[in-house]
This record gives structure tokens, sequence and C-alpha cells, in this order.
């Protein structure tokens, strides 16, 4: 990459929970923000601010990085471990070709400093080019959300934000797919279920989750396979996650999607997370920022105990 400077504009209140600013050197994680991937026209760049309000949200724990983490047991950053934040991208609505070369850029440079890119968002079609700079790997995908997105186009849209496992079907470099959480009425019409079907996808609905657990989507999962995570944030019970365009009843818990995370963790290498569909201006009282940062703070702790465990 040539000029970081070039792809990244400075973190709006300051990097996630007090994390520095990364220039491009070697790191074991850095998270990136984009509030814009390929928007649909009538949508327009629905998450914007997204990124800012997250990290805001965290503001108040960056005097406290060290203190214990009782969602992970100890300190979120475990000694030792390497974690900056590159502030968010700058993203042009009108220029949907240009945001997906940014991220790509972006997540590349970030693969090349031996770091686990960490896109924070933002619609869900950031995901795409995400995905797309993982060519050089051979990855699994955990899709964790309400909707399944396997449309082919949406208003003549390819690369919208409800395409974004289609697309990534498509990409030789993906091994499989785990999709957890579908529930409700979303974008899906029963084509759509039966090619994702078709393709290998193995499906464990909200519904599977709240009666038998989360067991079996980890199992899923094989052993020592690189892994990047599609979280959307919808895939969360609106009660604690209001600030998403599609509120649906019926969602996983904080606990369920950090025992996804932590067994996936235990079982697997988490490559890349997109933590996407943070729509700030849908939050309550700041419910959603709130989970939002709880949640991303114990992804990224996860994700820098494996890079430590690997050093040592």
């Amino acid at each position: 990459m040539a000029n970081l400077g070039e792809l990244f504009a400075p973190a709006s209140g300051g990097g996630f929970m007090g994390l520095p600013r990364w220039r491009g050197e070697a790191a074991d994680v850095v998270l990136m923000g984009a509030e814009a991937g390929t928007p649909y026209g009538r949508d327009g760049a629905y998450c914007r601010g997204g990124p800012a309000a997250i990290r805001a949200a965290a503001a108040g724990h960056a005097a406290n990085l060290g203190h214990v983490n009782f969602d992970l047991g100890g300190p979120t950053l475990p000694a030792g471990a390497r974690a900056a934040d590159a502030g968010d991208l700058v993203t042009d609505e009108a220029d949907a070709g240009a945001n997906r070369a940014r991220i790509g850029a972006a997540v590349t440079g970030a693969l090349a400093a031996g770091a686990v890119p960490v896109l924070i968002g933002g619609d869900d079609s950031v995901q795409i080019p995400m995905l797309a700079a993982f060519a050089a790997a051979r990855v699994w995908i955990l899709q964790v959300d309400a909707h399944i997105d396997w449309r082919d186009e949406v208003e003549g849209e390819r690369l919208g934000l409800s395409s974004t496992m289609r697309r990534a079907s498509e990409m030789g470099h993906v091994a499989g797919m785990v999709q957890v959480g579908a529930r409700g009425i979303g974008s899906a019409r029963p084509g759509e279920l039966a090619d994702a079907r078709a393709r290998g996808v193995e499906f464990v609905t909200a519904a599977e989750v709240r009666r038998e657990g989360i067991a079996r989507a980890v199992g899923l999962i094989p052993a020592g396979a690189e892994v990047v995570i599609c979280l959307d944030l919808d895939a969360l019970d609106p009660a604690i996650m209001p600030a998403v365009m599609a509120r649906t009843a019926g969602g996983l818990g904080y606990g369920e999607v950090l025992g996804l995370l932590q067994g996936v963790a235990a079982r697997a290498r988490i490559a890349g997370l997109g933590f996407v569909e943070f729509m700030a201006a849908r939050d309550l009282g700041g419910i959603g920022a709130t989970t939002a940062q709880q949640l991303l703070a114990a992804a990224l702790g996860l994700i820098a105990r494996q890079a430590v465990a690997r050093r040592d």
C-alpha cells in the first residue's frame, strides 16, 4: 500500500477503546471502518456514522483497557498483543467502485502486515471486497445474520448488501460456508435458499439455536480452518440491537453470539471479521452501540489471544 493516509480518514473520537493509530507496521489485529460499500440508490449510505458511533461507545474504556474483561476472563488484550485502529476509510456514496477498491486495498494492506483485519461498518456490501482480498488463502465463512444474502441482484445491482454470500460463494478461495441466525421474512425467495443448499451451505437458523444451542454451528467449522466471520448485527435480537435497518423478533442473544465467536476461536483461526450493518440513526438510547462495542471488544480479545498463542 503506497500511502495509508490516502486510504484512511481520521478515526472520529479516537481509536476504538483508545487503541493506537495504525500506520502500516506489523500488527496482530487492525480495525478499519467503512460507512458504505455498494449502496442501492433508494437507500444510500444508510449506515453512515456507524463506525464512529461504535468507537464513541467504547471511549469510556480507553483508560481501563488493562482491566479485567469478564467476557474473556482477563484483560481485553493479553500481554504482547499488537492491536491498532486504522480509522475510517473515505467512502463516496456516488462512487461504489472506488469504495470497493479502497476496502480491498485496506484489507490487503492489513494482511500484508500480518494482521487480522476487522472491518466495522457500514452496510453489508462492504464485506464483498473484504472477502475478495483473501484470495491468497483458503478460507471458510461463518455468517451470523438474520438474512442469508443470496440474491443474485437487487434493482440491477449484483454487489449490494443482499448478495454478499452469493458473491462469496463464487470466490474460488472460499472453501465452505456456514450461515447462522436466519429468521423471519427477509429478501430470500425459495430459489435463493435452494441455490445456497445446492452449493453446500449449512444453515443453522435462529430457531435451532434457541432449541439446541450453538454446538452444531461450531462443529460445522472444520478444525484448524482459516475462518472469516461475517457478523451482521441484525443477527442479534432488536431488544439489545435496535440500531439496524430490519428489526426482527427472535434474534440471537449476546451470549449466543459471544459463544459462537469463542467456539470458533477454540476450534479454528479467525482470519478476518466483518462487523457490519450498524445503523446509528436507528439506535435507541445508545443500547445498540453499547452492545456492539462490548461484542467487538470480546472479538478483538479472542483474535489477539490467538495471535499471541501462535508466537509463544
